[in-house]
């Protein structure tokens, strides 16, 4: 199996796979609740996405990275957001260019926050096979099972990702609500102790590339192996399902990232958000 380098080709595809997720998920959003004002479009190669004020998903991809960055439509993404009362946002690959950031510093935004996106090729992923269970780790008292989330259990899966937040209480309505959104549009998945639902995970897929995002586990369940449990039961479900590759986002340095290094992944590069208030 070839090699597949950290270059802008790849970049390209990880960005476009992210980018593609959320829009899944603001259209996702839209339908369940025609009030939310959720929408998403694409200016210039930048996919716009729109899920409410103040959302972590209410920001763009692909800034610049795709077609070179004009002030044009650089405009009329600002607009996109201020129309609707938003700060605007860009989560900006360096693969992107120096010019990028430069104009943005030139137009009055600030860099807000760090993301490291990593990736592996999944081809001989280990674990246990199958979309709909049979992931197993040794816990205290018993294995660790994964299972498919069903369709009726949106509450449930929004309740368990948000108590794997619980030390963040600021943060758990949204994961919530995500969670119940991310069961619509994506592949979603529990992790299970003595039958008792201990940690979420969710896979999107598209064109090859494997997106695995929403690992939470509740206080109680932790160290027990449910998240490795849940990532070879992803990268299983991605491979049967023709991916090639798997990609994942985390803080810089933070312990989702060793983890992710640990079973595989590499560091395709580190991105900076940058925020222009509205």
């Amino acid at each position: 199996m070839s090699s597949v380098f950290a270059d802008l080709s790849l970049a390209r595809r990880l960005e476009r796979t992210e980018g593609r997720g959320n829009a899944a998920f603001v259209e996702a959003q839209a339908r369940i609740d025609p009030h939310s004002g959720a929408i998403w479009k694409t200016c210039g190669g930048t996919a716009a996405m729109f899920a409410g004020v103040g959302s972590p998903i209410t920001q763009t991809f692909g800034l610049g990275l795709h077609e070179p960055l004009v002030d044009r439509d650089l405009d009329a993404i600002e607009r996109f957001f201020r129309s609707r009362g938003s700060a605007v946002s860009h989560e900006v690959c360096p693969l992107a260019g120096v010019d990028v950031y430069a104009t943005l510093a030139r137009r009055g935004y600030k860099p807000v926050e760090l993301s490291t996106v990593l990736y592996r090729q999944i081809s001989g992923a280990s674990g246990a096979s199958g979309a709909s269970g049979a992931s197993g780790a040794s816990g205290a008292s018993g294995a660790v099972n994964v299972r498919q989330a069903r369709p009726d259990e949106a509450t449930l899966y929004g309740r368990i990702a948000a108590q794997g937040w619980s030390e963040h209480p600021e943060v758990m309505p949204y994961i919530d609500g995500f969670a119940r959104l991310s069961l619509v549009s994506a592949t979603c998945f529990f992790a299970e102790r003595d039958s008792e639902p201990i940690a979420t995970a969710a896979l999107f897929m598209h064109e090859g590339t494997a997106l695995l995002a929403g690992a939470s586990t509740i206080p109680s369940g932790r160290r027990l192996g449910a998240q490795n449990a849940l990532l070879n039961t992803r990268l299983e479900t991605a491979a049967s399902s023709g991916c090639d590759l798997a990609m994942m986002v985390a803080a810089p340095g933070s312990a989702s990232q060793r983890n992710a290094e640990r079973q595989g992944f590499r560091i395709a590069y580190t991105r900076t958000k940058w925020m222009l208030d509205a």
